[in-house]
């Protein structure tokens, strides 16, 4: 996602480095760039074209101060005009209510259903509620089966009930919720192929008879610009609070996330960023847009570990860090904590420079992760604790204990210290972080 369109507007900013002002000859060149990679990216060309020319005018209007860089004043222009395209401010979802219903909807296979279930998980692992999952698709064949396989994987209720209609069952589930101590309702609505009546009048018939905290529209971000005329027509027939777009995490262009708000002022709320019960994430345009230049997401990470690591043992960490006191059974701690994070190359894509670094095609074997595991585990307690003691024989022993080789014993040790080292200069603020 994004990664050809950063690559080339990174690649147009480095073009004026090093030039002593900005000039409007000298951003040309990078303008016509940042264009190409945005229409290529299937961003919308009206938005296109107000993108460049705001660009462009504030560009021409700054005054560069002595402490500044043309090329820093410059990717700070294009940086807060991404973070305005994509929508300014951070919009949470209403989790404030002591009772919250939301509803769902979207066309058929924008992947409305499995993400209904991973807003229930997310709403219940950060935000402490108590969801119901209510199934009202009852013309897709399956489609209840699948929220109920959905919910019993995450230990979330679903309500669901046979020969009614779907105004019936919302209102029975809402009262199911109420009577049971549950506290956030997300219906699960029908799609279709495309826009038609009889869909919109089910959905309209929903709104007026039920109040609702959310009506969010499920949307495949891989559409395209057919994207801007499917939530262009649900927001006009509904009240739309937000959309949530799904399959980020594929081969898609990202140009609709870059087009949507602009266009229909619906505000992004998630996306879906992985297949698993938990790939789903807030939006912040901010932070999409660090992301699109290359410049990472530390708070995202920040924010997955969080939800793992306590703040004690984060501190005690740090302390050891900036010590150089961190040893092998820290990094065993640390390591298995890492894999509750997700595929180790999703966290490494949010690192600044990523890209440029070429860390964003890095592949990573799980069976080298358990590899890594089974040589520190092979270790003793003691050895883990100082590990400068670790000579041939020892060497030997742990190699023949966790089935690998004396070679990829040496290349762990290395890859520690080196690790360790790097981890004590960021601590004491010797390396500089990349802009």
């Amino acid at each position: 996602m994004f990664e050809y369109m950063g690559d080339r507007i990174s690649n147009a900013i480095k073009n004026i480095r090093g030039m002593g002002k900005i000039t409007e000859d000298n951003i040309n060149d990078a303008m016509r760039e940042i264009r190409m990679a945005l229409l290529e990216a299937d961003v919308n060309y009206n938005v296109v074209k107000e993108f460049v020319a705001s660009v462009k005018e504030k560009a021409l209007g700054v005054d560069v101060g002595k402490s500044l860089k043309p090329d820093e004043v410059f990717i700070k222009i294009v940086k807060d005009e991404l973070v305005s395209l994509l929508g300014g401010e951070y919009e949470p979802l209403n989790t404030k209510e002591k009772f919250a219903v939301i509803m769902l909807c979207g066309l058929q296979g924008s992947g409305k259903t499995t993400t209904a279930g991973k807003l229930a998980n997310l709403l219940r692992k950060k935000h402490n509620r108590k969801p119901l999952l209510i199934a009202c698709d009852i013309y897709r064949p399956a489609a209840i089966d699948q929220l109920k396989e959905i919910g019993a994987s995450l230990n979330i209720p679903v309500f669901t009930e046979d020969k009614k209609s779907v105004l019936e069952i919302a209102s029975d589930g809402i009262k199911y919720a109420k009577d049971n101590n549950l506290d956030y309702v997300i219906i699960d609505t029908a799609g279709r192929l495309q826009i038609d009546e009889k869909l919109m009048q089910e959905l309209k018939d929903l709104e007026e008879n039920i109040t609702f905290n959310e009506i969010l529209l499920v949307i495949d971000a891989m559409m395209g610009q057919d994207a801007i005329n499917v939530i262009t027509g649900f927001n006009e027939a509904l009240k739309l609070t937000g959309c949530i777009l799904t399959k980020m995490d594929g081969n898609t262009k990202g140009g609709v996330a870059l087009s949507l708000r602009h266009l229909t002022n619906v505000p992004i709320k998630f996306v879906g960023d992985s297949e698993k019960m938990d790939g789903l994430s807030e939006f912040y345009p901010v932070r999409m847009a660090e992301r699109i230049l290359d410049m990472g997401d530390i708070l995202s990470i920040a924010e997955k570990v969080e939800d793992i690591v306590s703040e004690e043992d984060a501190k005690e960490q740090a302390k050891k860090m900036q010590k150089g006191t961190f040893d092998l059974e820290d990094f065993l701690t640390t390591f298995k904590q890492i894999k509750k994070l997700g595929p180790l190359e999703n966290i490494i894509k949010m690192l600044p420079q990523a890209r440029s670094m070429g860390l964003n095609n890095i592949s990573i074997n799980p069976k080298d992760m358990a590899h890594v595991e089974a040589i520190i585990l092979s270790m003793t307690p003691y050895e883990r604790r100082h590990p400068e003691i670790l000579k041939a024989t020892r060497k030997q022993r742990i190699a023949k204990g966790s089935g690998r080789s004396v070679e990829e014993v040496n290349r762990l040790l290395k890859q520690f210290e080196m690790m360790k080292s790097m981890m004590k200069s960021m601590s004491n603020g010797k390396m500089k972080m990349p802009f």
